[in-house]
């Protein structure tokens, strides 16, 4: 397995940025990694990217020396291993309610003694076998980065145990989901979206772990990282919209029919 340098950044403080990428193209990732981001989300959750897709925009990842996590849809062992096979170096569970369901992520990503997940000796990330077990057990066991996402009226309810949980490196809160279950839809700097998050920000930091969140822009990602957040994500889905818009507004400005 490759070493894990978002991980290794986040251990000594440092800002890292990434993006999640919600279209299933390997050349998405491949764009990111050599503009300089430091890691991508797979979006499996709310795309249709398949596993196979999935794992050639590891590849890409790979190529271009980025970190690449997926957010699967399903906090299920079966479902996890299968992207930490074809070489994820990091999950980010949606949805996690309680201590259990942050448990079950723990125990789906690292070996046993620390988890349950099943030994597949020729995996991706196991160099087909050519890695000695110990030594591919190990540094999986080592390098994965464990992400639950906080971002239900459940899950703020049992904040404290989620954020407790042992094996746990990272608790990620989810603002656009959070807008909607504080019933302010869409308004990510809305006064209740903002308390909610500020107020599990120094639990997080306080229980050894890193808080993550989303981001929109510069000015966003400043109010998040003054506040202790240095695990920030935008979305490539946005990257395009927004960069097309300001090519088709300023050529339409500058041109004549």
């Amino acid at each position: 397995m490759i070493k894990n340098s978002m991980k290794a950044k986040l251990n000594n403080k440092e800002v890292v940025l990434g993006a999640f990428v919600s279209t299933p193209s390997p050349s998405t990732v491949e764009m990111l990694g050599w503009l300089g981001m430091d890691y991508v989300v797979i979006d499996c959750e709310h795309s249709v990217t398949d596993y196979e897709t999935a794992e050639n925009m590891v590849r890409a990842a790979d190529l271009t020396g980025i970190t690449p996590i997926v957010r699967a849809g399903l906090n299920l062992q079966q479902n996890i291993q299968r992207y930490l096979d074809a070489g994820v170096q990091g999950v980010l569970i949606p949805l996690v309610n309680n201590a259990e369901d942050a448990k079950r992520v723990v125990e789906s990503c690292k070996y046993p003694p620390l988890g349950k997940r099943g030994l597949f000796s020729t995996s991706r990330t196991g160099k087909y076998g050519i890695t000695p077990i110990i030594d591919h057990v190990k540094t999986s066991n080592d390098e994965i980065f464990v992400a639950v996402q906080i971002e239900t009226l459940e899950g703020i309810k049992n904040q404290d145990s989620i954020i407790a949980t042992e094996g746990v490196d990272s608790v990620f809160l989810g603002p656009g989901d959070l807008s909607s279950v504080l019933g302010v839809h869409g308004q990510v700097t809305h006064e209740k979206v903002r308390n909610t998050m500020e107020s599990m920000i120094p639990k997080i930091i306080a229980s050894g772990k890193i808080p993550g969140t989303l981001v929109a822009d510069g000015d966003q990602a400043k109010y998040w990282n003054e506040r202790g957040i240095n695990f920030l994500i935008g979305g490539a889905n946005k990257f395009l919209l927004n960069g097309s818009k300001q090519f088709i507004d300023d050529v339409k400005s500058k041109t004549k029919s």
